[in-house]
């Protein structure tokens, strides 16, 4: 079912993901690698400069903001890894081209994006994601009680309708030769305007936006219609990764020990501050902020069935099906399953679902 979205509505974050916030050690950064062996931090360091790029410049995203948090309170460090952060444009298949030639070691993309990509010929490595669930939504006014309710309607995207969405709206029973579809730009206002009747956005962007403005919108979400999807999922170079199998290993521990303590609610707002440091000026706080809370709840209302930050076998092979289905490339669940390696998050994630720390 879609959720209303009231100006009223304030998001939190879950007592679940404070619990889990301990890491097994204290927070605060110690000695560069106290929290690795001589041997350990031996075989990090010869991984040389890891570069990291966004997804979105220094957007308070989940796989952005807790690099950037795990940068800041010390936990690459700790494990004696030289992690250069760089910002990313938007442009996914940039990000993706960059990591397979080796340019750039590790960055977001979604499992969708990962298996596009190599589709296409790239060859990226999806190494984790926090939740099966996307972030890719259809919003509507209120009027709106049925997606078929949208045939005869105009919706509105930035230039594509996300496979995820897609797939809802084929789960809903929506006839698309029955819904015009136009590009509008980045401001959601063209909804609650009536320039359009539904809008594609991200589920802790856009609907945000709006009820800070005061309007209500239904916010239709593809998880409610068994559609699956990801959630911080990161990507590494194959050839680097297997060379370096413990700069993987603990770039995710780090990152992982990182997004466990900014979920807590006592620590967001130390987080946020963080990411204006790195982001400056454009920075909003208070969008940043219902940012990372939107995408910390979505996480922990969709877990994963397995480890905290694993990669779900099942969910990739269901998205094989929707990739191939919507996105125009045929990609089967074998060819699917060879594209990611759950091996590297497994190692770092104990079976009490805390990262372990330190490093063994």
């Amino acid at each position: 079912m879609p959720r209303l979205r009231a100006i009223t509505a304030v998001l939190t974050s879950t007592v679940l993901l404070v619990a889990l916030a301990a890491c097994g050690s204290s927070d605060e950064p110690g000695e560069k690698g106290s929290a690795a062996s001589a041997g350990r931090c031996e075989k990090n360091q010869d991984a040389g400069k890891i570069t990291y790029m966004s997804g979105y410049y220094w957007q308070a995203s989940a796989s952005i903001l807790e690099v950037i948090a795990a940068d800041q309170l010390g936990y690459f460090n700790d494990l004696c890894l030289d992690v250069e952060l760089q910002p990313g444009s938007g442009d996914v298949s940039q990000n993706a081209k960059l990591i397979a030639a080796g340019k750039v070691q590790v960055g977001p993309l979604s499992e969708q994006d990962i298996m596009t990509s190599n589709a296409s010929g790239l060859d990226v490595l999806g190494v984790s994601s926090y939740s099966n669930a996307g972030l890719d939504v259809l919003m509507t006014g209120t009027d709106i009680t049925d997606l078929k309710d949208l045939e005869g309607k105009t919706l509105g995207h930035k230039g594509w309708v996300p496979v995820g969405v897609q797939a809802m709206l084929a789960e809903a029973g929506v006839d698309m030769k029955k819904v015009k579809q136009v590009k509008v730009g980045y401001d959601p206002g063209v909804l609650p305007r009536g320039q359009v009747d539904a809008l594609v956005g991200f589920v802790s962007n856009e609907p945000n936006q709006l009820e800070e403005a005061g309007e209500d919108v239904k916010v239709w979400e593809p998880t409610d219609f068994d559609v699956p999807g990801s959630l911080g999922a990161h990507s590494v170079n194959p050839a680097w990764a297997k060379k370096h199998p413990t700069a993987v290993q603990d770039f995710l521990r780090a990152v992982f020990k990182a997004y466990r303590y900014c979920a807590a609610d006592e620590h967001v707002e130390e987080c946020i501050d963080l990411q204006h440091d790195r982001a400056g000026a454009e920075s909003d706080e208070k969008h940043e902020t219902a940012i990372w809370r939107t995408e910390v709840e979505v996480g922990a209302d969709n877990p994963l069935p397995g480890k905290f930050g694993s990669v779900d076998p099942d969910n990739v092979a269901a998205l094989a099906g929707v990739v191939s289905t919507y996105a125009g490339q045929k990609v089967t669940p074998e060819q699917a399953a060879s594209w990611f390696d759950t091996s590297y998050a497994d190692a770092v994630v104990g079976e009490d679902g805390k990262v372990i720390w330190p490093a063994p």
